[in-house]
Parts: structure tokens; sequence; C-alpha cells
């Protein structure tokens, strides 16, 4: 490197004074009077010899970075005047470049201001677990258990970590959806900084800010760090578990891998065995660069495995201690044990497609090309539901991540460089094959978890590509990469033709130029050099920054929200959000009808024996849209009005009183919603003000069938709404029986029709002798309670028996 390339500045740092190896004599000699990001007292690998070569065939810089040992730089004594220490918080470490922090904190306040601006718009977010935060202002059993409301009478189907960090903001600023959604933000603040912390003590402040800058603009995590699912809190733990490995490698120290084991294991309690995915790649990382011994490296990766099962075995043991009378139902569990729903809904059930109680109850979960969740495969990621959300620079960083690897194929064990692509590459690489290849519910919005790796790999392996570009096979790697990008972000760009078609040929130009520079001109210097960089980065992050700045602007609500625009003829049977399933474009892919195999599972384990066409009619679009719903535009019949072929039954049991069931949720007719199985309810201030008339003097002021149409309801009043069925309104409770001991006792004021849910008006309410909870309930209340309609919802008062 020769210090007259201003390009090569932006990842350089003035060398400190001392620097030494282990063995006590001069560092790597490097050209000029710069060296790459100095890492403070590191010792190189036993056998290390400053040759000038580097380490098998790595270049001299790479190796300075990666493995040379520097004195530590000793810092003088810092000021304690408050000017001086936010002097010193603006200009950074001495030995970096003085760029380097105020570029973080640029990175870290637009990060902020992008997943904080309008953040009101997107209202309650995700309703079904804004009404778990309500319940957990009001109830520190249902803060504890994760219940959806105050009164405890079933849980969300997810551990509650996530709703924890919620409830403590909403406990001290009021339950509205700047205290529950703000957090979400500051975590995928916290999520950048820490990746670029992780990036920084290895490589450059420029491949660190680039690191942080890829994961900041990533479509889906502007989407899920602007929500309130679990996600969000699940990304920033396994980030942290990928720093502490870091650290781990880096000295050895046990406490590193106990830490990373105990943030996955708070990882498990977040949003279960999804966390898990990650922690075999960290231990094979830590197996095989840590500098201990073997079998003390086993050991201590032992010991994070031991931390996992404390941290996040601690909340389990407690739950299934409790005894079920003395907690709420285990929601999404189908037998109110937690176990149950650790390995069955949430954990391999997502795998084979076999979740009881989920929606379609696992069908095509045995095998073929796809699952009721899209189709699975290699390419599940590139395809168009998943493909703008993550895709865009993966083509990248699986280049960068393999030339990186080819280029320290014969450096020590312990090599830094090498660690670091395999960590992040493993992350990426396990994870995203399960998603990919599972057959179970997968969401599009899952992939965020992947981001983190995505953006760590693109700023490692531009940088150690970059550094290396005067030899051939570094520099024609570095330009595949960029070409590949830009390549595959001008196809995603063409799913949405109309939208600012120009991009797609400007991010082309500026792309191809820049693979053509740095293949053609390896010695480029001064400023030509610099545009290079400048047309390299700005070409690939340019297409993902745009979907992220669309998602940005756009309220996103539901329970399977998307990030970007509208996808034109999407492909796969999936949700998402605006033009998903549930969504406001209706049933993506469904425009020739959809086609259920033989032996199609219901949620409530009925199978169709003769499989089943649902035309395209059925899926309907606007304001009665949604499966399940009621008549449709052009006067279709609603799907779950139709009959199973082979006697089946219907697919979607009888009707709600008050009105058919939404699948999709959306408005009822008359333009109230009453909510659905994906869509929280909004009810009007008439119906709001009888529901809270008198709350006092119920444990419930009302009960509906399915969580999102609880939800809206029980936001609206500040009171407990029972949610019957839980989230899909397939859980077994309460049972009939149970409901009507509530009813006697005086404890439900009132029953809503219309809910959602899989249970009686869902999705797979026929097709077996015995009819769901729910759907005996709601004959119950339809046969013995008068119904009356306010805000256009059907409501029966329970304390008023006709008969």
């Amino acid at each position: 490197m020769t210090n007259d390339h201003s390009a090569d500045d932006f990842d350089s740092v003035a060398a400190p004074a001392g620097l030494t190896t282990d063995r006590g004599v001069p560092a790597l000699p490097l050209t000029g009077t710069t060296v790459v990001d100095p890492i403070p007292a590191v010792r190189a690998p036993s056998g290390w010899a400053p040759d000038g070569r580097g380490i098998g065939g790595v270049h001299p810089e790479v190796v300075a970075e990666s493995t040379t040992s520097y004195a530590s730089p000793t810092d003088p004594p810092g000021p304690t005047s408050p000017s001086g220490r936010l002097a010193r918080a603006v200009r950074g470490r001495p030995q970096d470049p003085a760029w380097a922090r105020p570029a973080l904190l640029v990175l870290l306040f637009g990060t902020g201001f992008l997943y904080i601006w309008g953040l009101g718009q997107s209202g309650w977010g995700n309703s079904f677990y804004s009404a778990a935060v309500q319940a957990g202002t009001k109830s520190w059993k249902a803060f504890f258990f994760g219940s959806s409301d105050a009164s405890n009478f079933i849980t969300v189907d997810k551990p509650p970590a996530s709703l924890w960090v919620m409830e403590i903001s909403a406990r001290l600023f009021g339950v509205n959806a700047w205290s529950i959604l703000v957090p979400q933000a500051l975590e995928g603040v916290a999520t950048v900084g820490l990746l670029f912390v992780t990036v920084r003590r290895w490589f450059s402040p420029g491949a660190a800010l680039l690191a942080g800058a890829v994961t900041a603009l990533t479509p889906v995590a502007v989407l899920m760090f602007r929500f309130n699912n679990p996600d969000a809190l699940l990304t920033l733990l396994l980030t942290g578990a990928a720093y502490a490995t870091i650290r781990a490698v880096e000295g050895g120290r046990t406490r590193w891998m106990v830490l990373a084991g105990t943030l996955v294991g708070f990882g498990f309690i977040t949003k279960m065995l999804q966390a898990i995915i990650l922690m075999p790649v960290l231990a094979l990382v830590y197996l095989l660069a840590g500098p201990p011994k073997l079998g003390r490296r086993v050991v201590q990766v032992a010991y994070s495995g031991l931390a996992l099962t404390v941290a996040g075995g601690w909340w389990v043991a407690a739950v299934q201690l409790t005894p079920a009378a003395d907690r709420p139902y285990i929601g999404g569990s189908t037998d109110n044990n937690l176990l149950n729903l650790i390995f069955g809904y949430n954990g391999f059930g997502r795998l084979t497609g076999n979740e009881t109680g989920s929606v379609g109850g696992g069908a095509l979960g045995g095998g073929g090309a796809g699952s009721m969740w899209g189709p699975t495969g290699w390419n599940r990621l590139f395809l168009s539901e998943m493909g703008g959300q993550i895709s865009w620079l993966i083509p990248g960083a699986l280049i960068g991540l393999v030339a990186v690897l080819w280029l320290t194929r014969r450096a020590p064990r312990t090599d830094r460089v090498r660690a670091g692509m395999l960590l992040f590459g493993g992350w990426l690489l396990l994870t995203g094959a399960v998603l990919s290849f599972a057959h179970g519910i997968i969401h599009p919005y899952y992939t965020i978890v992947l981001a983190p790796a995505i953006g760590a790999l693109v700023g490692m392996g531009g940088f150690t590509l970059w550094k290396r570009r005067r030899e051939v096979f570094p520099r024609l790697a570095l330009a595949a990469a960029i070409v590949a990008s830009i390549a595959w972000a001008f196809v995603i760009l063409g799913w949405s033709p109309g939208w600012y078609p120009a991009l797609r040929w400007v991010i082309l130009a500026l792309g191809v130029v820049a693979g053509i520079g740095i293949a053609l001109m390896p010695r480029a210097r001064g400023l030509l050099a610099t545009g290079l960089v400048g047309f390299g980065i700005v070409s690939v992050m340019a297409a993902p920054a745009a979907y992220s700045l669309t998602t940005a602007a756009t309220p996103n609500s539901g329970a399977i929200p998307s990030a970007g625009p509208p996808i034109q003829g999407g492909r796969g049977f999936g949700f998402g959000g605006r033009g998903g399933f549930g969504g406001a474009g209706g049933f993506r892919g469904a425009g020739k009808g959809i086609n259920l195999p033989p032996g199609f599972t219901l949620p409530n384990g009925a199978k169709l024996p003769s499989g089943l066409r649902i035309p395209p009619g059925f899926l309907g679009r606007g304001a009665n849209g949604g499966l399940g719903g009621g008549q449709n535009p052009g006067g279709a019949a609603p799907f779950g009005g139709g009959q199973v072929p082979g006697g089946a039954g219907r697919v979607g049991g009888g009707q709600v009183p008050g009105g058919a069931g939404r699948f999709g949720g959306g408005r009822a007719p008359g333009g109230t919603a009453a909510g659905g199985l994906l869509n929280g309810s909004t009810p009007g201030k008439q119906l709001s003000a009888l529901l809270s008339a008198d709350a006092s003097k119920y444990t419930w002021v009302a009960a509906t069938t399915g969580s999102n149409s609880a939800s809206g309801y029980q936001l609206a009043t500040g009171d407990p709404v029972m949610a019957i069925g839980g989230f899909n309104g397939s859980d077994p409770t309460p049972t009939l029986a149970q409901f009507e001991k509530y009813v006697a006792e005086g404890k439900i004021h009132y029953y809503i029709g219309g809910g959602g849910g899989l249970g009686g008006g869902g999705f797979g309410g026929g097709g077996r002798s015995t009819t769901s909870h729910s759907s005996e309930i709601s004959s119950l209340v339809s046969s013995h309670f008068t119904a009356k309609t306010v805000n256009g919802v059907t409501l029966y008062d329970l304390t008023a028996r006709t008969s």
C-alpha cells in the first residue's frame, strides 16, 4: 500500500509508535507512512515471521491487519471536563483517522432518523403484540408469561422477552404507538452500532462503516426495526453473540464464549429455536480459530452451551413448574404445554411443516418442491416473496466470502481474517439454508436475521479484496462481486417496472464502470481510486436504499408486513403485507387459482382426501377481500362457502354469529373493521364506549374468536378481551363448558361476532364429526342471546340470556 492512494485512506490510520511483533522485532514493514487498522494488545500466532511475504501467501497488508501484534498505545490522560469528554467522543480514538468517529456518529444518527421518522403512521403495528404489551403494563403476571390480556386467559404464541422491552417502555411513557415502536427502532440502531464495533476490531473503520450501512439499509431491517415483532430483538441478540465470539477468538477468554451462549439463550426466550441456529456456527468458529489448545477450546464451548441452557431455560422451567390453574393457557401449544410450543409449532414443525394448530395445519409438510408458505429450495431467498426483502447483496457477499477464504487457505489456524469470514459466512449460509428449505411457517420478514451477516461479509470482504487489488485474483473477484450485485438488483427492480424505472439503469451504469475500472486499473490512485470506490459502493447500495426509504415512508400493520414497493405478478403461495395474504393486495400469485394437494391438512387435523382447487374468484380483493371472508367482488362465493371434495365439509366451517370471519382481515361490510386472522379490529367510538361501560364488574369486557380480533377492542378500551382459541382461533380453549361457566359467573360482558380465526368461521372448521370449541361457542351464543349491531359489528350481551 502506498500513501498516495487517497482512496486507501478511507480504511487506513496513522501507525502508532513502537510497533512490534510478539518476538520483539519490528512489525511487518509496510510502504509509506500508514498501517491498516491497528489492533491493541493482540499477539501473533506462533510460527509467524516477518518475511515480507505474509502468511500462507496472504498479502502483508492483510497479515498486518489480522495477525500482527501491536504494543498497546497509551492514550494521553483523558480530560475530565464535560466539554473535553464530548470532544473525545466526537473525535474517537487518537489512532483512528479524523473522519472515522464523525462518520460513525452520522451512521448511527442517520439510522435512528430513518427508523424513527414517521413511526406513528403505523399505529399499533402488529396489534397482536401491542395488546400483549398493554396487558403487561396492567399485570405483572401478564408481563412474566406474555399474556394477551391482563386477566391472563391465554399467552401470545412466542416467549415474552421482546415484550418485556416494550412493556418497560410503556410502563414509563404510557401505552401508545411510540412507546411500543421506538424501542424497536433503538434496537436497530444498537444492532448497527454493535456490528460496527465487531467488524472494527479486526478490520478498518471503512470496512466497519460499510458493514453497518449495508445492515441499516437492508429493506427488511428497515421494516422490522420499525415494527413490533420479536425479530428486532432477536437480531440484536445474535449480533451481540457474534461480537462476543470475536472477542473470544481474539483473546481465548472463557467469559466471552459464556456471554455468546447467554445472548443466544436470551434469543431463545425471544423467538425460541430460531435463535439456536446460529450457535453451531459460533462453536465451530471458536473450535477452529480460538487461541487455546483444543481440549481447552472444547471445554469453553461446553461452557457456552451451558450458559445458553441456563439463559434460555430458566423461563421455560418457571412456566412448566407453575400449575396450569395458576397461569394462562400457553397459546399455540394446542395442549397447554410449553414444550409442545417449543418443539412443535415454534420448533421442528417449522422445518417439517407438521404444525398442529397453525394456518394450514402442516400442509405440504411432507416434502415436495414447496409448502403452503411458498416454494422451498436453494433459491427461495431470491424469489419474489423474499428477494426484495434481503437478497440484494447476497451474490456479492458470497463471492467475497469464497475469494477471501481462498486467499487465506494457507494462513495459520488462528488467522482472524478467515475466522471473521467463516463466522459471518456460516451465519448467512446456515440460517439462509434453514429459511430456504423449511416447509413450515416461514414469513419473508424472518430474513432480517441475515442482514448483519450480509453487512459484515460485504464490509470485510470488500475491504480485503480492495487492499489486494494489485493482484489479479482479488481485483477480479471484487469486480465480479460488484457486477453480480448490480445485476441482481437490476432483476429485482424489474419486478416493479413502474417504480422509479430509471434507477435500475443508473445503478447498472455506475456498477459497470466501477467493476471495469477495478479490473483494469489496479494502480489507480488519488481521485480515480476514490471514484472507483464511490461508484462501487453507490451502485450496490442505491437500490436497497431506495427500497428502504419507500418502506419507511409507508405505514405497515397487521401480522405479516412486507418491505418495498408492490411487486408485479408476485410468485409463490405466500403471505406478505402490501400485496400479500391478508394485505391490501390479496393473495400473491393467486391469479390463476390455487391447487391444494390430496392430503392437505387442516388446522383441526382433518385432511382433504382429493385435494381442492381454489378458483381465483374465491380469493377476492377489496373491502371484502380475504380468505374466508364475506362476499367477494363480482359475486364470487367466499372461500369458506364451498364444498370440499370428498365430503370433507366446508372449508372454513360455519358462520360466526353476526357475519363471516375473514382469513386475511380487512374491513367488514359497512366500513367498520371487525378484525380477522391477520389484522386487528378497529372499533368505532360508540362500540368502544359500550364495551368500557361498567368494565370493572367483569373479568373480560368481551370475548371474540382470534387474538387479532380481540387485540383492537382491547387496545381501544384498555380492558381485557378474551381471545377465544388464541391467535388462530384453533387452540382448544376455552371449552364450551368453560365458556358457559364464565358466562354463568358473570365474568364476560359481551360476545363479539365476526372474529377471525381458523376455529369456527375460519379455515378448517369442518371435516370431522365434532366441531371446534370456538364454533360450538358461537352456536351457543347465537342460540341463547340476542344480537345487536353497533358501529357495524354484531354484539351479544351475555348478561341478558333469552333462553
